[in-house]
């Protein structure tokens, strides 16, 4: 965000420690609507293509989108697909793989990264060894490569077991310069205040050969530094990680260890990394339960979304969810800003997080509401006196071949359009890929 964005945005905002007044107001405003043109690019078919998309996109160089669905493909377990700009308009979609359910994966959550060789990588969220995980395996962590004269190659690089190297990854990989890959597991890890585990945060490193070394960055114990990491992680300038978890964080309001941390990392030389909670959630104004992963703005300050909190007196006295900014401080928790706490006509329970344009504006998506919204919205946040001002720039219906529950977040082409998906809806009714333009 530009500074001059930034200074504002801390001048007219409040802390969470503050933030009833901040939450009143922003219950009084409209929404406004804007001339953007949404349209469906491509529409998932259910059956043998591949279908639901609960994650986001990725582009290449040459302008392909890539991206998983959970369900469908040759043996419905999920796919991986490529959207192909074609010629003179409209978009070729192409299953890139299916996935089995067995040793190979199945039932991706997570969306994609791509290596400079063109190289595709992800997690699966089920499959992997036969019997694992009460029999539907544990997930896998997988590499697709393009192959000479078309077609592409799936290998495993990493079968979770469910026990102390983690189990069910929902969240997507990221990179370091040395090509490691880092990621989060959902569950395994630690047992101790978790049944099935309270999730870890991973690394894994290439081997000359065969699978790919995996090493535990840290075990979540399931209170005090959270459990169930849902989103992917997250690195600053220095080296850190950064992320959330959608449980834990016991603190006086939420004495069931159930509202969720946003953590810090700090690299170690050897062994688990340091881990700083940098803010742990009461299910109030604050929010709660976040499933969303993070992002910096310029002046390194975290935004991120969470699924509940906010305004109590909506979403059955559960909160709709907020957007919220985190503030560095020298040591404890960071200080936190609402920026806005949903209350159902403008959006509720974000999954997904929000992403920057150069002018400052936050812009994201939310699966459902309640009203003309049921259905789900692409909204932008742009920075003013007072509560930022919303923007919805698309509303979902899910009729007409629109699209339904948009669970994952928005990215931008070069020309300024934005790209997402939605989970449902479309003339197939397995959810769509959609373009909207300013």
């Amino acid at each position: 965000m530009k500074s001059t964005n930034r200074s504002l945005a801390q001048k007219l905002s409040h802390i969470f420690a503050l933030a009833v007044t901040l939450v009143a107001v922003s219950f009084s405003l409209s929404v406004s609507a804007q001339a953007y043109t949404e349209t469906a690019i491509y529409t998932f078919a259910s059956g043998t293509d591949a279908y639901n998309p609960y994650s986001g996109l990725i582009f290449d160089a040459a302008g392909n989108l890539y991206g998983t669905t959970y369900h469908g493909g040759s043996f419905g377990s999920g796919a991986v697909y490529k959207l192909a700009p074609v010629s003179g308009g409209g978009w070729q979609e192409s299953v890139l793989y299916s996935f089995t359910d067995g040793a190979d994966g199945g039932t991706p959550y997570a969306g994609l990264v791509l290596d400079s060789a063109g190289n595709l990588y992800g997690t699966t969220f089920q499959g992997g060894v036969a019997g694992g995980c009460t029999g539907t395996g544990c997930g896998v962590v997988f590499k697709l490569a393009p192959i000479s004269g078309g077609g592409w190659q799936e290998s495993v690089l990493y079968t979770f077991s469910g026990g102390k190297d983690g189990s069910h990854p929902r969240a997507g990989l990221i990179f370091d310069s040395a090509g490691n890959l880092y990621g989060t597991a959902s569950e395994g890890g630690s047992f101790t205040n978790c049944l099935t585990g309270c999730g870890v945060a991973f690394k894994l490193t290439p081997t000359t050969s065969g699978p790919w070394l995996e090493s535990i960055l840290h075990s979540f114990n399931g209170t005090s530094d959270g459990s169930g990491p849902h989103g992917s992680l997250l690195f600053d300038t220095a080296g850190y990680l950064y992320g959330t978890n959608y449980w834990g964080g016991a603190t006086s309001t939420c004495p069931a260890s159930n509202c969720g941390t946003v953590f810090r990392l700090a690299p170690s030389i050897t062994g688990p990394w340091k881990e700083r909670v940098l803010h742990a959630f009461t299910n109030g104004v604050d929010g709660g339960n976040p499933a969303s992963s993070l992002i910096f703005d310029g002046a390194g300050n975290l935004y991120g979304t969470t699924t509940q909190g906010g305004h109590l007196t909506d979403c059955s006295n559960l909160g709709c969810g907020t957007i919220y900014e985190l503030t560095p401080t020298p040591t404890g928790p960071w200080k936190g800003i609402v920026i806005r706490a949903f209350s159902g006509p403008d959006g509720a329970n974000l999954v997904a997080g929000v992403i920057f344009d150069s002018a400052g504006n936050l812009y994201g998506t939310a699966p459902s509401g309640t009203g003309s919204h049921i259905d789900g919205l692409v909204f932008k946040f742009t920075p003013q006196i007072g509560p930022w001002k919303q923007t919805v720039l698309h509303g979902f219906s899910g009729v007409k071949g629109d699209g339904k529950n948009p669970e994952a977040g928005v990215i931008f082409d070069a020309a300024g359009n934005l790209y997402g998906t939605a989970s449902n809806g479309g003339t197939g009714g397995g959810g769509i890929v959609f373009k909207i333009t300013p």
